[in-house]
């Protein structure tokens, strides 16, 4: 019984240091959650999962602010990360959101994704109360103190206390296992300063932007890839724009950013948030089913309104109405899973 246990102790070592390994770089992409009668979709999200892989997407986020991690419960977060997990099957990196609403729950978060798969987490600063930044340092280093997993940090002002450039770099000098950042302010200069701040004392950590009107810039200033809501409807373009900037033809990357512009307004715009991007995946052939938010007659015309809108910007991307989940014509099959000039970065 013993060895039987060692050896699947020794199993699963192998499996995590082979998902250390993997990069974490280039374009990840939110996992959105398909609802059918009030349930996840697990068929319909694992579906997805390997689409969004062969389409040429370097990495997957579940659980995040797209994702909307915070409409189910601690039970169904868990069971998403697993399903996208095993869909996954290490072919590309998963950093799961492991955010809760309190130290001791995101920690246990933070083992199952361990158990599950994944190879890091992202986790927001606490939500709901405005904190300080000291306060904000305390809450991660008591984190990560006690995960078992590499942790990004993760910076959304808009709905979270914001993570400021000394908080970060105080969380990098101090634990290695704080391995990035993903920020979502879309403020190049902010940027600027959070790489010349952190990279004098951790050159290998990671950055990333949630910001895709801002993709090209945040990759020439020195960003490592970007969680982008866009590359969950349109995988292909957003790939196409990091092999651009990777391949240093910023001719294309720039006429791609302005594509990827295109899209994302409306996604973000269109609908509250993230009901754009949910009408965006359904265009692309997934069963999303109802929201859990409820919604208006008035809104639910409006995000009619919308399908129609995105539709026509699919199009014009090479979305063909008779088979949306391909793209023909404007971009040429990734033949990669790791962008060249990325490697070995993280």
């Amino acid at each position: 019984m013993w060895l039987a246990a060692a050896g699947v102790l020794l199993a699963g070592c192998g499996r995590r240091s082979t998902l250390r390994r993997l990069p974490l770089a280039g374009s990840v992409t939110f996992a959105g959650q398909p609802v059918d009668d009030g349930r996840i979709d697990e068929a319909e999200l694992a579906r997805y999962v390997t689409w969004l892989i062969d389409r040429g997407v370097h990495g997957l986020y579940p659980n995040g602010s797209t994702g909307e991690f915070t409409r189910f419960s601690v039970e169904e977060r868990r069971r998403i990360m697993s399903v996208v997990c095993q869909a996954a099957a290490g072919r590309v990196p998963v950093v799961a959101g492991a955010a809760e609403a309190n130290v001791a729950e995101t920690i246990r978060a933070c083992e199952h994704c361990l158990e599950a798969g994944a190879r890091a987490v992202a986790i927001v600063a606490p939500f709901y109360y405005k904190l300080s930044p000291e306060s904000v340092y305390a809450y991660f280093r008591e984190v990560v103190r006690e995960s078992p997993i590499d942790v990004t940090l993760y910076n959304i002002p808009a709905l979270a206390s914001p993570i400021d450039v000394a908080t970060v770099r105080r969380l990098a000098e101090e634990f290695p296992r704080v391995i990035g950042i993903k920020d979502s302010t879309g403020d190049v200069a902010h940027m600027i300063r959070l790489i010349a701040a952190v990279k004098p004392v951790r050159p290998d950590f990671l950055f990333l932007t949630g910001w895709d009107a801002a993709l090209v810039p945040m990759l020439l200033v020195g960003c490592h890839g970007g969680t982008n809501a866009t590359s969950g409807v349109l995988p292909e373009l957003t790939r196409a724009l990091y092999d651009a900037v990777q391949a240093g033809d910023l001719a294309t990357a720039n006429a791609l950013q302005h594509r990827v512009t295109a899209v994302f307004d409306p996604l973000l715009q269109g609908a509250d948030f993230p009901e754009g991007v949910r009408v965006g995946v359904g265009l692309r052939g997934f069963r999303m089913g109802p929201s859990r938010q409820p919604a208006t007659a008035n809104q639910l015309a409006e995000r009619g309104q919308l399908a129609v809108r995105l539709r026509e910007l699919m199009e014009a991307n090479g979305v063909r109405r008779d088979d949306p989940e391909k793209v023909s014509g404007l971009f040429s099959s990734p033949a990669r899973t790791t962008p060249p000039g990325l490697r070995g970065r993280n």
